[in-house]
């Protein structure tokens, strides 16, 4: 059974950073493509970024370039979000997923792309 846990959400001041974990377990995490997406209330589940497996290629959302960065560390089975410059409109939950390779990356900005969830992590971001 494929689990995706995810960590290290909080609430936080604008202009702090936070790195979100999220730790998979029951699947073959080398070959999955993993991202990150977000939702705010009332919002429709947003592409934030992802990641091959072998780390060489990512992707971002244009609202977070430059900010994030996504990482992972396979012989830990762990995808993380560092997150810098943190905005009131990155609250969210955050929610990683993990998807079969075998597409560009640019494709993995649909949730479609994924077959399994993690279920979810708050960041709020308020002064």
């Amino acid at each position: 059974q494929v689990q995706l846990v995810e960590s290290g959400g909080g609430l936080v001041q604008p202009g702090a950073s936070l790195r979100l974990s999220c730790v998979a377990s029951g699947t073959t995490f080398t070959n999955d493509n993993m991202g990150w997406f977000r939702q705010a209330p009332g919002k429709d589940r947003e592409f934030v970024a992802t990641i091959s497996p072998s780390s060489l290629s990512t992707h971002y959302t244009d609202s977070v370039k430059g900010r994030f960065t996504i990482s992972r560390s396979n012989a830990k089975n762990t995808v993380y979000l560092q997150m810098y410059s943190l905005k009131p409109e990155d609250t969210a939950v955050y929610y990683c997923a993990a998807g079969t390779t075998g597409h560009h990356i640019s494709e993995y900005d649909r949730p479609g792309r994924y077959h399994n969830w993690g279920q979810g992590t708050q960041v709020t971001v308020s002064s």
